[in-house]
C-alpha cells in the first residue's frame, strides 16, 4: 500500500509516543508537526548538570531515531507540498543554466595534458588527458559515471597519476563518511588492481620507482588521519607497513609530493602548529626526516625548488613570511627570510617556478596575485577591477614555465580560468563558465559595503542584486556568513543564485571575524574566547543592511552551514526577531556535548578553536553561546534545518535534537523543518545535479515565506 507523506508522518509520530502541538501555523496543513519522545539523560562537567531529553538520537542504528527523521521528513513534504511545482520549476532553472557538455580548461603535467568533462545527462566528471598535444587522442582515464552505477552516493578523490604515467590511483566514498578505498587502474590495459586499500582519507603519494605509494589511513571510530602506510603494488594491503603515527589527537596528517616530484612530505597539523617529515621520492624504503619540530603556535608549510626548501610560517609574523634553506639544513636556526611580514598583508600560498615566484596574498579582504621575477627580482601585481572579488592560483604542476594559471570569479563574473604571461604581463582566457539562457553581468550590481561592528569594528559585506532592486527596505535579502577556521568567505559566482537574485532577493556574505578575510588577527579574533565576536559581526551586518533600507526583519533572511550552522543557531537566539527565516545546513549546534566527547570525529583536533570543555572555563563559555543549551521558551523565525545521516562532520543528531528542542519550547506559529538526506553526509548529494534539488528547496521556503510562489 502507497501512503501518503502525511500518513506517514503521523504514523512515525505515533510510534514516537510524541504529543499534539496546538495552534502552530501547520494546521491549515492539517498536520501536526513531528513532537520526539523525551527520554532525560543527566549530563554533569564541573559540576554544572544539563538535562538534555533527546540524547537518545545519538545511534543512527535505532529504528526509532529512524522513525523520527523520516517522521520530519514527511511533515517537510506535506508542509512544502503546495511549493511542489516552484521547487520543479527551480530545479529545472538551474540545471538549464548549466552546460551539460563541457569541460576545463586542460594544463600540461609530465607530457600530458589533464582535463576533465561532462557528458549531457551524467551526473559525474570523465578524467581525461593527450599525449603531447590538445590535438592527440583522448585518453579517458577514470570515467566517474560508471564507478557511481549501482550507488546511490558515489565520491572519487585524490586522482594521482605514477610518475611514469602508468597507473592512476584514487580514493571512492560510497557512503558519504569521507572513508575512502584507495583503488589502482593500468592505464595501458583499463584493468582496477587488485591492490585496495581501505579507511584512507583518499589522498597518495607515489615514490619514484611507480610500485610504492604512501597513504593516510584514519581512525575507524574517531575518523582522524592518523596514520601514514607504505603500500607496494601486489603485496596484502594487510600488511602494508606503518611509518607514521600521530599519537597527538590534537593532529591531523597528510601526505603529498613536492612540486618538483623529489620528496614526499608528511604535514602534521593542528589549528595552531604544524610539523613537516620529508622523504627522497627515490627512496621509498627510507625514512621520514623531520623538517623543523613542532612548537607551539607555530605553523608552517613547505615546498621545493632546485638547492632550496621554500617555508610560508607565522613565526615571529602573525600574518606569515617566506622563508627559505638549504636541503641538508632544515632547522629554523637555517631559515633565511626571502619575503618579510607586513601587517596589512595576509600571505595565503605560494607557488614556485624556475624563474618566478608567484604570491596569493590578501589585503583589505581582497585576494591579490604578487608576481616576483627571481632573476632580475622585479616584481608586479596583477589588476581587477571590480569592487568585489577572488583570484586564486590555479593549477601550475610544472615548474619550467613562465605561465601562471590562475583562477578569477565576482558575484557577478562566472568562473574563469586564465593563463598569465609573466613576462609580457597579458592574460588568456582559457575557460569561462558558460551560462545558459542569456546571463548578462551587466545586468546586476555587486557592492562592497562595511557594517560597524559593536566594538567598532569594520565588517566588510559582499552584496549582488538586479538592477531595479529597490533599496525601500521591502525588498527580500539573503545574508550568508560562516566565520570560523580561518576560512574566507570570498565572493565568488553562483549560477543557481540568479534564480534568487531574479526573484528580487538581494544576496549578502557577512565577512565576520573567524575568517581570515582581513587576515590573521581577524581569524584569532574569531575563534576561542573571541567567538562571540562572529556572531555580534553578523547580526551588525544585518543591522547595518536593514538600517541602509536594503531589506527589513520582514523580509531579512540568514544562511550558513556547519560551524555557518552554529552561527546561524547563535544569531537565531541572541536576536530572533531579526530574521523572517533561518536556514542552516548540517549545523554544528550541540557544541558543548560535541567537545565533551572525544569519540567523535573531529572533536579532539578542534580544542584549539573552540576550547576544551573539560576545562571549566571553556566550558562556561561553549555553554554560554552553544544553540542547543539557550533554546529557551520564546518566539523564534521560521527555520529550514538541513542534515545527512550519514555525516561525518557534525552529526546527524546534532541538528535532529535542536529541531526536536525547538519544537518543544518555542512559542510561535512559524515554520520549523528538519530535511536529513537518508543516503549523504556533511557534503550532500553527490553528482552535479542532485545537489541542485537542496538548493531549490532552500530557495522555495524562502519564496514561500515571501508570498511568491513563481
Amino acid at each position: 500500500m502507497k501512503h501518503t507523506p502525511g500518513f506517514i508522518a503521523l504514523l512515525c509520530i505515533s510510534l514516537l509516543g510524541c504529543q499534539e502541538k496546538k495552534n502552530t501555523m501547520t494546521e491549515q496543513h492539517n498536520i501536526t508537526p513531528p513532537v520526539a519522545e523525551k527520554i532525560p539523560k543527566a549530563l554533569t562537567t564541573h559540576g554544572d548538570t544539563r538535562t538534555d531529553n533527546y540524547y537518545w538520537m545519538n545511534d543512527r542504528n535505532d529504528p526509532k531515531v529512524i522513525a523520527y527523521l523520516q517522521a520530519e521528513n514527511a511533515y517537510l513534504d506535506t508542509i512544502m507540498k503546495p511549493e511542489e511545482k516552484l521547487r520543479a520549476n527551480l530545479y529545472d532553472e538551474m540545471k538549464g543554466r548549466i552546460m551539460e557538455k563541457d569541460a576545463t580548461a586542460p594544463y600540461l603535467k609530465n607530457g600530458y595534458y589533464y582535463y576533465n568533462r561532462f557528458e549531457t545527462g551524467k551526473e559525474y566528471p570523465i578524467y581525461c588527458r593527450k599525449k603531447g598535444s590538445l590535438e592527440a587522442a583522448e585518453e579517458v582515464i577514470l570515467n566517474v559515471n560508471d564507478m557511481a552505477r549501482g550507488h546511490a552516493y558515489y565520491h572519487a578523490t585524490g586522482l594521482s597519476v605514477s610518475p611514469d604515467n602508468r597507473l592512476l590511483a584514487f580514493g571512492a566514498d560510497t557512503v558519504s563518511r569521507r572513508k575512502y578505498v584507495i583503488y589502482v587502474k593500468d592505464l595501458e590495459t583499463g584493468r582496477i588492481l587488485a591492490d585496495a586499500v581501505p579507511e584512507t582519507t583518499g589522498d597518495l603519494a607515489w615514490a619514484n620507482d611507480n610500485q610504492t605509494f604512501f597513504f593516510t589511513r584514519k581512525h575507524p571510530e574517531t575518523l582522524r588521519p592518523e596514520r601514514i602506510f607504505r603500500h607496494k603494488l601486489g603485496t596484502d594491503t594487510t600488511k602494508d607497513q606503518q611509518v607514521y603515527w600521530e599519537k597527538d589527537e590534537t593532529f591531523d596528517l597528510d601526505i603529498h609530493r613536492s612540486k618538483s616530484g623529489k620528496y614526499i612530505m608528511i604535514s602534521s597539523t593542528s589549528t595552531l602548529s604544524s610539523e613537516y617529515r620529508v622523504l627522497d621520492a627515490d627512496k621509498p624504503e627510507g625514512a621520514f626526516k623531520v623538517f623543523q619540530p613542532r612548537q607551539k603556535d607555530v605553523l608552517y608549510d613547505v615546498d621545493h625548488l632546485n638547492d632550496r626548501f621554500y617555508i610560508r610560517t607565522n613565526w615571529q609574523a602573525i600574518n606569515f613570511r617566506l622563508m627559505e634553506c638549504p636541503l641538508d639544513k632544515t632547522a629554523r636556526d637555517n631559515w633565511k627570510e626571502l619575503v618579510p611580514h607586513r601587517a596589512d598583508v595576509l600571505l595565503e600560498s605560494f607557488e614556485l617556478f624556475s624563474n618566478f615566484l608567484v604570491l596569493q596574498e590578501r589585503k583589505e579582504g581582497l585576494t591579490q596575485l604578487h608576481v616576483m621575477n627571481m632573476q632580475n627580482k622585479q616584481d608586479h601585481y596583477l589588476h581587477f577591477d571590480e569592487p568585489a572579488y577572488v583570484a586564486n592560483i590555479g593549477t601550475n604542476p610544472e615548474m619550467d614555465t613562465k605561465q601562471l594559471r590562475y583562477t578569477y570569479t565576482s558575484l557577478t563574473t562566472p568562473n574563469s580560468t586564465y593563463d598569465y604571461d609573466m613576462e609580457t604581463r597579458k592574460s588568456e582566457l582559457k575557460k569561462r563558465q558558460e551560462v545558459l539562457g542569456g546571463y548578462d553581468p551587466a545586468n546586476y550590481v555587486t557592492e562592497r559595503l562595511f557594517a560597524v561592528a559593536k566594538d567598532g569594528v569594520k565588517v566588510p559585506i559582499s552584496l549582488v542584486y538586479k538592477k531595479g532592486f529597490d533599496k525601500n527596505g521591502k525588498s527580500p535579502l539573503l545574508l550568508y556568513g560562516y566565520g570560523s577556521y580561518g576560512i574566507s568567505m570570498d565572493p565568488s559566482f553562483s549560477s543557481a543564485r540568479l534564480s534568487l537574485l531574479d526573484r528580487g532577493f538581494a544576496y549578502a556574505i557577512a565577512h565576520i571575524r573567524g575568517g581570515e578575510e582581513m587576515g590573521r588577527q581577524w581569524y584569532e579574533d574569531g575563534k576561542m574566547f573571541k567567538k562571540m565576536n562572529t556572531f555580534t559581526d553578523f547580526i551588525a551586518c544585518a543591522e547595518f543592511l536593514v538600517a541602509q533600507h536594503y531589506t527589513s526583519p520582514e523580509h531579512l533572511y540568514a544562511q550558513g552551514g556547519s560551524a555557518g550552522g552554529l552561527l546561524m543557531g547563535a544569531v537565531t537566539n541572541l536576536r530572533p526577531d531579526l530574521w523572517h527565516g533561518v536556514i542552516a545546513g548540517v549545523p554544528f549546534v550541540d557544541v558543548v556535548t560535541t567537545m565533551l566527547d572525544e569519540s567523535i570525529p573531529l572533536t579532539t583536533g578542534e580544542f584549539d578553536e573552540w576550547g576544551n570543555p573539560k576545562n571549566k572555563d571553556s566550558y562556561d563559555y561553549m555553554k554560554s553561546y552553544s544553540p542547543y543549551d539557550n533554546v529557551t521558551n520564546k518566539a523564534y523565525p521560521n527555520l529550514l534545518v538541513t542534515t545527512g545521516l550519514h555525516d561525518s562532520q557534525v552529526q546527524y543528531w546534532e541538528p535532529a535534537k535542536w529541531v526536536a528542542k525547538m519544537r518543544e519550547l518555542k512559542t510561535d506559529h512559524n515554520l520549523l523543518l528538519l530535511k536529513t538526506d537518508m543516503e549523504a553526509g556533511h557534503g550532500g548529494a553527490s553528482g552535479r545535479f542532485k545537489a541542485l534539488k537542496k538548493t531549490a528547496l532552500e530557495y522555495a521556503f524562502m519564496l514561500k515565506l515571501e508570498g511568491k510562489e513563481k
